[in-house]
C-alpha cells in the first residue's frame, strides 16, 4: 500500500474520557480524520462526574463544554458512542479494528424534550451518580451529555410490552427494535485512552463498604459534593439524607497495601484535600479529619497544603485506619486507628467516612502489554499508544498533557 494511501486513513481513539477527547480534538484541528469511540452513552469519562479538580478546583464545565464545542465544530471527528473495540490486527498505518456498538435505542433526531421521561413507568439505579437515586428507564445520563439525548437501559425497559415513549415521541426518535452493529474500520494509529476505575472498596474486609451506607468512596463523596448531584448541590449522607458536620477521610483506602494495591495512585490525597476545603467553604464550623500515612502533593501545589494545616476545622492524623463501626441508632461511625506520631490507639466517632481508594486502569479488549499493577506501556507496538490513566495515576491536569504529546506522536508516526 502507498504511504499517501496509509496516512489518509483515520486514527482510532478508544476512549472519551478527558484524555481521549483532548487527543482528538488536537488532532483533528491539525487536518487528520478521527474515530473517537466510547463504551458509554455519552462523552465525559470521570471528569465530567466531578464537582471541582484538582489544583484549579473548577467545575467540569469550564474545560468539557469547549471541548464540546470543538467536537460539534470539526468534521473529521466521528463519535461512536455505547461503543468498544473487540479486535485489532495489522500494522503502523493499515489496522484493522472491529468494533462493537451496543443498541442504540434512541436516535440522533432526539430533543430531549423529556416527554418520554414522563409517561416512562419504569426505574433504574442512577449509575451515574453511583446507585444514590434512581432515573426512569429512558433518561439522559446527565445534565451536560454529550451528545444530548437520551438513553434506554435494556435492564428495565420493557420495551413493546410498554410502548409508551414510542408512542409519545414527535421525532420518532425511539427504536425499541434496535439490534447490535458490528463495523470493520482500517486504521492508521490507535490511541488507548481507556482510563481507570476506582478500586473496589468492597474487597476492604474491615471498612465496611458494603455494609456501612455511611461509608462512601471518593468518587462517590464527589458526586455527593456536585451540584447535578443526589443532593443538586447539597451535601447529604446516604442513611438519612442529613447534612453532616463531622466527616473522617480515610487515606490510602487499600493503596500501598500488599494485599490490595501496593502502589500509591497519586491523586488521592489531593481529593481529600480538595474535599475537605470545599465542606469548610460549604459548611464553615464543621470537623473534618483525614487520616493519612502520608500526604502527598504532586508538583508544585505545596500551597494548597498548607491552606489545610493551617485550617483550624481541619485535622490531619498521621495513622493507619483498622477498622470502622457502625453506631447502632444514628448510624454514624466509630474509628479505630494508631496515632503513628505518639503510637497510641485512638477512637472517634464521626457521621460520615469517605475511604480515598486507588486507581485502577481499563484496558480494552484485547491482549496489552502491562506492568505488574496491570498499568500499559505507553508504546504497545509502532502505532498503537497507551496514553494517560493506562500507563499510571495521573491527575487531570497530567492526562491532558500525556494526550496531548500523545496526538503529536500519532501524527509524527504518520509523517
Amino acid at each position: 500500500m502507498k504511504e499517501q494511501e496509509k496516512n489518509n486513513k483515520p486514527i482510532l481513539v478508544i476512549g472519551g474520557g478527558i484524555s481521549g477527547i483532548t487527543a482528538a480534538v488536537e488532532i483533528a484541528e491539525v487536518g487528520h480524520e478521527v474515530i473517537l469511540i466510547e463504551k458509554e452513552a455519552y462523552l465525559g469519562g470521570h471528569v465530567v462526574k466531578m464537582n471541582n479538580y484538582f489544583p484549579k478546583l473548577c467545575p467540569p464545565a469550564c474545560g468539557l463544554e469547549i471541548n464540546f464545542r470543538r467536537i460539534r465544530q470539526n468534521t473529521r471527528i466521528e463519535v461512536m458512542i455505547s461503543t468498544e473495540l473487540v479486535a485489532l490486527s495489522g500494522e503502523k498505518g493499515d489496522f484493522q479494528a472491529s468494533l462493537r456498538t451496543s443498541p442504540l435505542y434512541v436516535k440522533n433526531t432526539c430533543t430531549a424534550c423529556r416527554k418520554c421521561v414522563d409517561v416512562c413507568p419504569e426505574e433504574r439505579p442512577d449509575d451515574f451518580n453511583y446507585g444514590f437515586g434512581s432515573t426512569k428507564a429512558i433518561y439522559l445520563p446527565h445534565d451536560m451529555a454529550f451528545p444530548m439525548k437520551y438513553s434506554i437501559d435494556d435492564r428495565y425497559c420493557k420495551k413493546e410490552n410498554c410502548n409508551k415513549c414510542v408512542e409519545i415521541c414527535e421525532y420518532e426518535a425511539i427504536d425499541l427494535f434496535a439490534k447490535e452493529e458490528m463495523r470493520e474500520v482500517e486504521v492508521s494509529t490507535v490511541i488507548l485512552a481507556t482510563g481507570w476505575e476506582n478500586y473496589n472498596a468492597g474487597l476492604l474486609d474491615k471498612l465496611h463498604y458494603n455494609e456501612f451506607k455511611n461509608v462512601v468512596t471518593n468518587v462517590e463523596f464527589e458526586r455527593l459534593l456536585a451540584p447535578g448531584g443526589p443532593g443538586k448541590g447539597r451535601l447529604l449522607r446516604p442513611s438519612d439524607q442529613k447534612e453532616p458536620k463531622d466527616i473522617v477521610f480515610v487515606q490510602c483506602a487499600g493503596s500501598r497495601d500488599e494485599n490490595h494495591l501496593p502502589y500509591c495512585s497519586a491523586v488521592c490525597c489531593p481529593a481529600s484535600l480538595k474535599h475537605a476545603l470545599t465542606c469548610q467553604e460549604r459548611y464553615p464550623g464543621s470537623r473534618i479529619r483525614i487520616f493519612y500515612i502520608d500526604l502527598r502533593v504532586t508538583g508544585r501545589n505545596e500551597d494548597f497544603l498548607k491552606r489545610v494545616e493551617e485550617n483550624k476545622n481541619i485535622e490531619l492524623v498521621k495513622g493507619k485506619v483498622a477498622s470502622i463501626e457502625e453506631i447502632p441508632g444514628s448510624q454514624n461511625l466509630r474509628i479505630e486507628a494508631e496515632n503513628t506520631m505518639n503510637a497510641k490507639k485512638i477512637q472517634v466517632e464521626t457521621e460520615l467516612v469517605v475511604l480515598a481508594t486507588g486507581i485502577v486502569p481499563n484496558q480494552p479488549a484485547i491482549e496489552m502489554k502491562t506492568s505488574r499493577y496491570n498499568f500499559m506501556f505507553g508504546e504497545q507496538k509502532n502505532g498503537v499508544y497507551a496514553i494517560a490513566c493506562g500507563k499510571k495515576p495521573m491527575d487531570v491536569s497530567s492526562s491532558v498533557k500525556d494526550a496531548t504529546a500523545s496526538a503529536l506522536k500519532a501524527i509524527q508516526t504518520l509523517r
